[in-house]
């Protein structure tokens, strides 16, 4: 740092000049003690030096200065100049970052805070594949058609049965009729292929039912009971038998061994016990009343006592869900009909297990 008292700042360069334009030598005395001030100084001098320095070097030292500055070379600090504010440092381009966008003059744009969705993010937590699936999508195909269900009443229905009593799921003779025990023959099917298990009889139901059977006969569509009918006893093989067996549930009106016909049959209950054992028809009452019941008993053919075969309407509703007060229920009016015509008093009566 040069002394504000030094004598050549303004002295020396009037008397450089022989001018009497002190400012001016004064100005280029003060550009000089700033150059010099700016300069990096490799010599440290006394503070209290008065050595005046020549005009030239002065100018010398003062181009090297401005050279320096001109050129954006960053001078070291002075000992001894702290006092004296430190050079603004000349501003330089960066080079622009690869990751950051360039604008038109070049200055790098700041670059924006990461996205939740940046690398630098926490990864959210994935979901358990065995707790989190995605919600099956709603089938949009139809389901199949329903052919047959509960209370239906055709042939087809008769087919259903008989073809279910092929593979062993109908354990009795086909009536036609759709009812709750043609409906768990459906189920038990459609459970033991993997089908919908409703107990209705779609098309899927059907077309698998009739790949696995074959055409059933006329002998199995029609049989004459709804029950198979029972090895008939050896008392039934020799003459005019009605041969009724409580194990099958079923009546054979036999001639020498030989079936006529057949029908479904009801029994007393535990309290009023049908008999058992070989009897005789000994009256016939077709239009028969009973008096101790009071009770319709058509096509009666006695055979024991008040014990007799004869129509029953409540067996023909409600089925084997009631018991008769001893006598043989028959259901089939038309066939207990035709069955009156033709046994004669004194035909043989055989109720066996």
């Amino acid at each position: 740092m040069v002394d504000a008292d030094s004598g050549w700042d303004g002295r020396a360069g009037e008397a450089r000049t022989g001018r009497g334009t002190r400012d001016t030598g004064g100005t280029w005395g003060m550009r000089g003690a700033r150059a010099a001030d700016a300069l990096p100084d490799r010599r440290v001098a006394a503070p209290d030096s008065r050595v005046a320095l020549p005009g030239r070097r002065v100018a010398a030292v003062s181009l090297v200065a401005l050279a320096a500055l001109a050129t954006g070379c960053e001078p070291g600090t002075a000992t001894g100049a702290q006092d004296a504010p430190p050079p603004a440092r000349p501003t330089q381009a960066a080079a622009p970052s690869p990751t950051a966008p360039v604008t038109e003059d070049a200055k790098p744009r700041t670059a924006p805070p990461p996205s939740p969705s940046a690398s630098t993010a926490a990864p959210a937590p994935s979901p358990d594949p065995t707790t989190a699936r995605p919600a099956p999508e709603p089938s949009t195909a139809p389901p199949p058609r329903v052919l047959m269900r509960t209370g239906s009443e055709t042939d087809r229905v008769r087919e259903l049965q008989a073809r279910l009593r092929q593979i062993g799921h109908f354990g009795r003779n086909p009536t036609g009729y759709y009812g709750s025990v043609t409906a768990d023959a459906v189920r038990s099917f459609q459970a033991k292929r993997s089908l919908p298990v409703t107990g209705s009889t779609d098309e899927v139901t059907w077309g698998r039912l009739l790949a696995m059977t074959r055409v059933p006969k006329a002998a199995e569509l029609r049989p004459p009971t709804e029950r198979p009918l029972a090895a008939p006893d050896e008392r039934c093989l020799k003459g005019r038998v009605l041969c009724i067996s409580k194990n099958s549930r079923t009546l054979a009106w036999m001639i020498d061994g030989k079936v006529v016909s057949a029908m479904d049959v009801r029994f007393g209950s535990e309290y009023t016990p049908t008999r058992e054992g070989v009897f005789e028809v000994f009256w016939k009452s077709r239009d028969h009343v009973s008096t101790l019941y009071d009770t319709p008993m058509p096509y009666a053919l006695f055979f024991s006592g008040g014990q007799a075969v004869h129509y029953s309407a409540d067996f023909a509703a409600n089925g084997y869900g009631g018991a008769s007060h001893g006598c043989v229920n028959v259901r089939d009016k038309k066939k207990v009909a035709a069955l009156f015509g033709q046994v004669r008093t004194g035909d043989k009566v055989v109720v066996y297990w």
